[in-house]
């Protein structure tokens, strides 16, 4: 039974609003940001250390993938995380190699369920993950952990886009696990799949590696948050994976793989939810 109903916060209010409107509006909406950014500027190239060469940034990278872990337990029990759809992953396991993972994207801790994925690839992969701009400059404890976490962030500078692109190479080169959301921007407990941005399948088909394609669909829990929604319970879909095709070139593949990973969040929603994706 649902716990005594507390009051919902404004805030909250405010972005679902947000949501509300710029689903309607359709189109590039779709990308916005429904929550404010923190203060920041654009990144330049000596403010990050993406494959973490210096020994501080090798120390902090230590320190928050325990905070993390920690984090991820917690969150394991607290949003009942399971997750479904394992045996798409067997042929990655057996043939090792890098690979990228796309995810929708509804809350900052989401991440954390889809690195459950991550974590049943195993073989010594690291897990990273993209972020915007911007989340590099958050306050506090989740700044800490935006800027040291394996994290890889974007920047509007054209000099730390190459050396971010240099550090996907290398880093799918090695075989780790790089998590991208094709939406762009989180919008708050919104269960849909949005239209997808090319970033991902671009760096999947430049550099040859499969797209793990994940879709987390949520359950409403019968307790509250601290905002006075019920609170989420999360299953992660893994989905079959999408190869890069040699005989295509790379916009042919970016486009094909794109499609695919759309074509296979919608079914999923469909099946679990029991509605197709409509708008508006």
């Amino acid at each position: 039974m649902r716990e005594k109903q507390k009051k919902q916060s404004a805030e909250r209010l405010e972005v679902l609003e947000r949501i509300r409107l710029y689903e309607k509006e359709g189109g590039d909406s779709f990308h916005r940001d429904v929550e404010p950014d923190p203060e920041g500027h654009p990144l330049t190239p000596d403010e990050v250390d993406y494959l973490q060469v210096k020994f501080s940034s090798r120390f902090h990278a230590f320190v928050t993938r325990i905070l993390a872990a920690i984090a991820q337990r917690i969150l394991r029990r607290d949003l009942r995380i399971r997750v479904v759809g394992e045996e798409h992953l067997e042929n990655l396991k057996r043939q090792g190699g890098g690979a990228i993972l796309t995810s929708n994207h509804f809350s900052k801790f989401e991440n954390l369920a889809v690195k459950e994925v991550a974590d049943r690839i195993g073989g010594g992969r690291r897990f990273w993950r993209v972020i915007k701009e911007f989340n590099y400059f958050q306050p506090g404890i989740v700044g800490y952990l935006m800027r040291h976490c394996d994290t890889l962030p974007l920047s509007k500078n054209l000099k730390t886009m190459r050396l971010f692109s240099q550090a996907m190479e290398e880093l799918l080169g090695r075989g780790d696990l790089v998590l991208v959301y094709p939406e762009q921007a989180m919008w708050w407990n919104y269960r849909k799949p949005r239209p997808f941005k090319e970033g991902a399948f671009f760096y999947a088909a430049k550099h040859g590696v499969p797209i793990v394609p994940i879709f987390v669909t949520m359950e409403d829990q019968d307790t509250l948050d601290g905002d006075g929604f019920p609170k989420q319970a999360y299953t992660v879909h893994v989905m079959p994976l999408i190869y890069p095709d040699p005989s295509l070139s790379l916009r042919e593949n970016e486009r094909r793989m794109l499609e695919e990973n759309q074509r296979l969040c919608h079914e999923k929603y469909k099946e679990v939810y029991g509605f197709n994706v409509t708008y508006g």
